[in-house]
């Protein structure tokens, strides 16, 4: 049994280099947040979904599933609170979504590129509270967590996207420290 526990750790050790360069190789590695549940997702075939203008015809999404959103050109767009960010003239890119969830928490905002995502409530914009993003990743390229509220209709704005589409997952973040 001591030979069997001495060739598990020395197996652990030789793999070690391993790890260290599978990080370095892979972008998607660097994420400092356990990004598991996001990445898996990610790795599903998207549902396909026309972003919305307006609110009235916004589609509704429901968390833990993939979407793979048709962005529309931006000036298109009638947003219900001002983007909270504004960007190059390059990025010409955006839609809306709705969004009600069961339970209040913190919820991630996954993203397959470098667009930007705000949140609106009763009119307001929230603040996020954290986010992550790694270069050369896009599955995802970018997580905003955002504190939401159980029961009220959500508002996703989407913007400042340099292409028509756009990938996107809502989860419950796994640290729900308030």
């Amino acid at each position: 049994m001591t030979l069997l526990r001495v060739a598990a750790a020395v197996a652990a050790l030789l793999a070690l280099p391993f790890a260290s360069a599978k990080a370095a190789v892979d972008p998607c590695a660097a994420f400092s947040w356990d990004v598991h549940h996001e990445r898996d997702l990610f790795s599903k075939q998207p549902i396909d979904l026309a972003s919305g203008k307006a609110i009235a015809d916004s589609p509704t999404l429901t968390p833990d599933r993939l979407y793979e959103l048709e962005l529309r050109a931006q000036p298109e767009v009638t947003f219900s609170a001002p983007p909270s960010r504004t960007w190059p003239e390059e990025a010409t890119y955006a839609g809306m979504a709705r969004l009600t969830v069961e339970t209040a928490g913190v919820y991630r905002f996954a993203l397959d590129q470098p667009a930007w995502v705000d949140v609106v409530v009763g009119g307001a914009v929230l603040q996020s509270r954290d986010s992550q993003g790694r270069v050369g990743c896009s599955t995802p390229y970018k997580i905003v967590e955002f504190a939401l509220p159980a029961g009220k209709p959500l508002v996703l704005e989407f913007s400042a996207s340099v292409t028509p589409s756009l990938r996107v997952t809502v989860t419950r973040s796994p640290t729900q420290t308030p």
